[in-house]
């Protein structure tokens, strides 16, 4: 009996066998999972060696008799029945390859309408006609053109800001010590410092002789760049900044009006008649002789209200800055938004009028 239930048994075992057999006693799961992939590993090579050999591998679920199974693919009529649902399961299922097989049958023959189809399925994508700037391809080529123009327009900017900076502006300014005092105009350039304007003003207070005292030229010697201050409206304009940077960010100051009303452009040239015609020998000059400077009075701000600017020693003004209206005078703060400002006293009160 025992030798009956050899023959008909499985000599050899399946995984859930082996593994049940060789992680007995095991506590740790990388331990089992250890075992599971030496098991699986026997079970592969000896699948392969039965392939080499050409002996059939025995498992337990298929019987050592010859006698076919009803999974067996021996019976070639439930083979073709097999095909056929499979065929029927597969046509089912969803498909993303619609637009590629359409043209074909299902017995695997192109129609007759298969070109016409195609052509008309590659008509639907067009290029956006109601884009009017089409992409160009980003190639070596097109970028080394981009980063030209944007060294032309660097470069242009520049020359036009070195432009600005070169042309000179009218600046009338009044003297002050309590009362308005006459001073003059002034001209500097779009890119001169503060102190430049000031510097200049002191040598216009040394030549009129502004002051009480019998020796005020003498005076106004002594007295240094440091010692004077500019003051547009109620702002103290420090010295270390440049007109310019009021002129491009269009300061304004607290009454709402620009701290320097400037134009922030190259003025163009006045054009002159008859530059087209032959010079007549009256006008005729061979050699032109050196640019005459403008007339102050035709630069652009020489007709502005002088008292906007004054000109005011630093120690008068330490003296007498908690009077009106020094108490009210501000150093300038490029971060402060000065229209919003409520205008207030020494004692915190706010102004009636701001």
């Amino acid at each position: 009996m025992a030798s009956s239930d050899s023959r008909f048994t499985s000599q050899n075992k399946t995984t859930q066998e082996r593994l049940s057999t060789n992680t007995v006693g095991l506590v740790a799961l990388s331990d089992f999972r250890k075992r599971r992939a030496e098991v699986l590993e026997q079970q592969e090579r000896e699948a392969r060696e039965a392939i080499v050999t050409g002996t059939p591998l025995d498992t337990p679920d298929r019987s050592r008799t010859g006698t076919p199974d009803d999974g067996s693919d021996s019976n070639p009529r439930k083979k073709k029945k097999k095909e056929k649902k499979a065929g029927k399961v597969g046509g089912a299922k969803l498909s993303f390859g619609d637009d590629e097989d359409a043209g074909v049958d299902h017995n695997g023959e192109e129609g007759p309408n298969t070109n016409k189809e195609i052509g008309e399925k590659k008509l639907k994508f067009k290029a956006n006609s109601t884009v009017s700037v089409v992409p160009r391809a980003v190639t070596k080529a097109a970028l080394r053109r981009e980063a030209a123009e944007r060294e032309a327009l660097r470069r242009e900017f520049l020359a036009r800001q070195e432009a600005v900076k070169v042309t000179e502006i009218a600046i009338p300014f009044v003297f002050y010590d309590g009362t308005d005092i006459p001073g003059g105009i002034v001209r500097v350039k779009k890119g001169d410092f503060v102190w430049v304007f000031l510097d200049k003003s002191r040598k216009v207070g040394a030549d009129l002789g502004v002051g009480e005292k019998a020796n005020a030229r003498r005076e106004w010697a002594r007295v240094g760049v440091d010692d004077l201050m500019m003051v547009r409206g109620n702002i103290i304009i420090p010295h270390h900044y440049d007109f310019m940077f009021f002129i491009m960010n269009k300061a304004i100051g607290p009454a709402g009006k620009l701290l320097f009303d400037y134009l922030a452009e190259v003025p163009k040239p006045a054009s002159s008649k008859g530059t087209d015609d032959e010079p007549t020998g009256s006008s005729y000059q061979p050699i032109k002789s050196s640019r005459t400077q403008q007339d102050i009075h035709d630069l652009e701000g020489a007709s502005n209200d002088p008292t906007f600017t004054k000109v005011v020693d630093r120690r008068w003004y330490e003296r007498n800055k908690h009077i009106y209206p020094a108490s009210v005078w501000q150093e300038f703060d490029p971060e402060k938004d000065y229209q919003k400002e409520v205008r207030r006293d020494l004692g915190g009160n706010a102004f009636f009028y701001s």
